[in-house]
């Protein structure tokens, strides 16, 4: 049973992060009958530490506070990506998770995690800024850059800021169950559960590519999205057999011609779900999938969630002056 609740912190801490570990698990909320939890700030780096935000933390705890501790969380902190760790903190993460205690990462946290060896053959995450870095720098581990957290038992691992959230609900969701969880996302005034993952977040998931034999075709595509096409009809724009079309398409854009046409229409309906009141039937016209079902399949087979969510989170109507539980019920949440 999770009980015993620790925050292990690095000189450049971000607030926001350490703020959303203490919001989760450092409040006693016995009032609502929701579970207390022995929580702790720890430095691993002295007593004194600089945040992000550019004020000091005081912090009374060193790392012989995790000796007890059944969770460890990361949370972020600046050149994460690139520092070193000290050495005893990976030692206490090892430690930790040999004696069966867990650690949970926020965003680029996941790197000392990683320096500590613990994501070796895990799936895992971090923000999506960072993931080819976290992949790169630690190649054993399995990166998925499109999900908002991952729980693999002993080891969870959380995308950036607001993903912090969701993995600290998700924990108390599986330690204390949905009624619990419910309850402290009602105080916090989020939904206790987002629907899909970071590639509806992503700027632009597939970049531009120099194209030096496929451009104008590439170009044309992206003007006719809502036509049908087929390889063959693209080839002969191109003055190329299939065959030849299809390996320069590949090697010039690193997919292949059908899903470099998918993800243009999604980033389409994306954006005309974000700026204009069409109807879903329309916008499926518009970007080339014919119909809402079939807007919908790859909508949530590419972005892991629905249009009518995706415009609710990016475009819903900004309501001012909501309390208490109105404002939990225009955030999704569920009793």
């Amino acid at each position: 049973m999770l009980k015993n609740v620790a925050a292990v912190l690095l000189d450049g801490v971000h607030p926001f992060e350490l703020g959303v570990l203490c919001e989760v698990f450092g409040l006693d909320r016995s009032d609502d009958g929701l579970p207390v939890y022995d929580f702790a700030a720890v430095s691993a780096e002295g007593r004194r530490l600089r945040t992000h935000a550019g004020f000091t933390l005081e912090v009374e705890h060193g790392l012989e506070r995790l000796d007890e501790a059944d969770l460890i969380a990361v949370p972020t902190g600046s050149d994460y990506t690139r520092r070193d760790y000290p050495e005893p903190l990976l030692e206490a993460l090892r430690a930790a998770v040999g004696r069966g205690a867990r650690v949970l990462s926020v965003c680029t946290g996941a790197f000392v995690l990683g320096a500590a060896g613990l994501l070796d053959g895990r799936c895992c995450t971090t923000h999506w800024r960072h993931t080819t870095a976290l992949a790169h720098r630690y190649p054993r581990a399995r990166v998925d850059p499109d999900v908002l957290y991952v729980d693999e038992g002993a080891v969870i691992t959380s995308a950036g800021t607001a993903a912090a959230i969701d993995a600290c609900l998700h924990l108390v969701r599986r330690e204390h169950g949905p009624e619990a969880a419910n309850t402290i996302a009602r105080r916090m005034i989020v939904p206790p559960h987002r629907d899909g993952g970071q590639a509806q977040y992503i700027e632009r998931p597939l970049p531009r590519h120099r194209c030096d034999t496929v451009g104008e075709v590439l170009a044309w595509m992206e003007r006719h999205l809502d036509r049908e096409m087929t390889v063959e009809h693209l080839a002969a724009r191109a003055h190329m057999s299939p065959r030849t079309f299809a390996r320069r398409f590949q090697q010039e854009t690193g997919t292949t011609p059908y899903r470099w046409l998918l993800r243009q229409r999604v980033l389409l309906a994306q954006e005309l779900l974000e700026a204009t009141d069409e109807t879903v039937d329309t916008i499926a016209g518009r970007a080339g999938f014919g119909n809402a079902a079939a807007l919908r399949h790859h909508f949530l087979r590419t972005l892991g969630t629905t249009p009518n969510t995706y415009r609710r989170t990016f475009r819903g109507p900004v309501r001012v002056g909501l309390t208490g539980a109105a404002a939990a019920q225009s955030f999704g949440t569920v009793s």
